[in-house]
C-alpha cells in the first residue's frame, strides 16, 4: 500500500518519478501548455463562454492539430453543430474532469502554477513598454526612449480623460499598442483555460469529497473582514491563506492568489512606488487602447459563441485578474478605485468611436467592442452595472447587441 501511495503521489506532484522518467502530470501539463494553448493563440480556435469550451472556427482536413480529436461530443451531435454553425465544438468539461481524475488536485495545482508562470512572464514583457528606463541596461537605450515617451503620454492621458480632443492626440503618440493588446489577449486565453480547470476540479471534488468541499466553501464564504476583526487576526494574511485554500479546491476568488504569488516571485529591482505607478499606467494603457480593437477584422462578436472571433472577449478576464493581482502586490488595497478609473478611461475612449463618422476602418467593429466593455464589467467582482451606466450610456450597448444579433440572423436566412 505504501509503495502504491508513493508511486501515485510522485506521478501527481513531481515532474520525474523515482526512476527518472517523466510523470503523467509533466506530460499532460506540457501538452496543454505547449500544444493546446499555443494553438489557441495562433490558430482559429476561440474560447466560447456559452459552451464553456474552446471552439475551432475553421475545419481543415490538412490541419496537423485537429481540435475535434479531443472532444467528448459524439459524432451525431458534432455533425449537427457543424451543419448549423459551421464550426466544431471542443467541450473540455468532461475532458478536464477526466484529467482531474487522472492527475488529481496536486497535478492541477502543478498545471495551474505553470500557467501562472506563463502569465507572469507576459506581464513582465508588458513592463518593458511602460516602466522607468532606469532599470534597463545601456544596450536598450533605443527602447528607453520609447518607454519614456509612453510614460509621459500615459500620465497625461490619465489626467485628461474628460477632454476628448486632447485624448485623441495623446493616444496617437503611444507605441506598441498592438503588442500590449495581443499579450493581454493571450493572458486572457490562459486565464479562461484556468477557469475551466478550476470548474472541472470543483466538479470532481464535489463528487468525491462533498462534505470536505462544503466545509471549505462555508469557511471561504465566512472569512470576511468583520469575522477576522472579531478574532483579532491579520486581515490580509488570513484572507490570503483562505483564498489559497479555496483556489486549491476549485473555488473562484475575487483575487487570484496563484497569480499574485507568481507575480511576487518575478525578480525585479523596481521600487514599491514605481511598481504601483507601473500597475496604474498599465491599466491606463489598456483602457485607451481598446478603440484600436474596432479596426481589427476579426474583432466581430459571434452571438452563437458569446465570443469575439479573435478572442478579445478574454480581455475581460485578463483585465480583472491582472488588476486584482497587481494592486494586491502593491499593498495599496485600492483595486476597486483603480478599476473605476479604468472604466472611466475606457468609456471615454470608446465614446470617441461614435464621433469617427468619416473613418470606416476605425468603426468597422465598433458595436463588438462596445460589447467588450459590458463583458469587462460583468466579469468584475468590483464593478457594477449602475457604475457602467454612469460612465457609458447603456443604450449604446443594448443597440450593439441588437446589431450583432441582427447580423447573424440575416446571415442565417441567406
Amino acid at each position: 500500500m505504501t509503495r502504491v501511495f508513493n508511486n501515485i503521489m510522485l506521478q501527481q506532484t513531481q515532474t520525474q518519478d523515482s526512476h527518472g522518467d517523466k510523470t503523467i502530470t509533466f506530460l499532460y501539463t506540457n501538452w496543454y501548455l505547449e500544444v493546446l494553448l499555443r494553438k489557441v493563440s495562433t490558430d482559429h480556435i476561440v474560447y466560447s463562454p456559452r459552451q464553456k469550451a474552446f471552439v475551432s472556427l475553421v475545419i481543415d482536413p490538412q490541419m496537423p492539430f485537429s481540435a475535434e480529436e479531443y472532444s467528448d461530443i459524439n459524432g451525431s451531435n458534432l455533425e449537427c453543430q457543424c451543419s448549423v454553425y459551421s464550426f466544431c465544438s471542443i467541450n473540455y468539461s468532461v475532458e478536464l474532469r477526466a484529467l482531474v481524475e487522472l492527475i488529481g488536485s496536486y497535478g492541477i495545482d502543478s498545471l495551474t502554477e505553470k500557467i501562472m508562470w506563463h502569465i507572469a512572464s507576459q506581464v513582465t514583457e508588458l513592463k518593458v513598454c511602460l516602466i522607468s528606463a532606469s532599470i534597463f541596461s545601456q544596450s536598450l537605450c533605443f527602447f528607453q526612449r520609447i518607454v519614456n515617451r509612453n510614460v509621459e503620454t500615459l500620465i497625461e492621458l490619465r489626467s485628461h480623460y474628460d477632454q476628448p480632443e486632447q485624448m485623441r492626440e495623446l493616444v496617437k503618440k503611444l507605441t506598441d499598442v498592438d503588442s500590449v493588446l495581443k499579450r493581454m489577449t493571450i493572458i486572457g486565453e490562459m486565464m479562461c483555460f484556468r477557469s475551466l480547470l478550476q470548474e472541472a476540479l470543483n466538479d470532481v471534488l464535489e463528487e468525491r469529497i462533498p462534505f470536505l468541499l462544503g466545509s471549505i466553501k462555508d469557511f471561504h464564504h465566512s472569512a470576511n473582514s468583520s469575522m477576522i476583526e472579531l478574532m483579532h487576526l491579520d486581515n490580509n494574511n488570513v484572507i490570503k491563506a483562505v483564498d489559497e485554500m479555496a483556489s486549491s479546491a476549485g473555488i473562484e476568488c475575487k483575487v487570484d492568489s496563484s497569480l499574485v504569488n507568481a507575480l511576487r516571485n518575478q525578480k525585479n529591482d523596481i521600487k514599491p512606488e514605481e511598481k504601483y505607478q507601473y500597475a496604474c499606467l498599465l491599466m491606463v494603457f489598456i483602457a485607451v487602447s481598446l478603440p484600436k480593437l474596432a479596426r481589427m477584422e476579426n474583432s466581430i462578436y459571434r452571438p452563437e459563441l458569446e465570443a469575439h472571433a479573435n478572442n478579445i472577449h478574454c480581455l475581460a478576464k485578463a483585465i480583472n485578474g491582472i488588476a486584482g493581482a497587481l494592486f494586491t502586490i502593491t499593498d495599496t488595497n485600492d483595486i476597486e478605485e483603480r478599476l473605476k478609473e479604468f472604466l472611466a478611461l475606457a468609456s471615454s475612449s470608446l465614446l470617441r468611436l461614435g464621433q469617427e463618422t468619416g473613418d470606416k476602418e476605425a468603426i468597422r467593429n465598433r458595436e463588438s467592442v462596445y460589447i467588450l466593455l459590458d463583458l469587462i464589467v460583468q466579469e468584475s467582482p468590483f464593478l457594477t452595472m449602475d457604475l457602467l451606466e454612469s460612465c457609458f450610456p447603456y443604450a449604446l450597448i443594448r443597440n450593439a447587441y441588437h446589431e450583432v444579433y441582427k447580423h447573424i440572423s440575416v446571415n442565417n436566412h441567406q
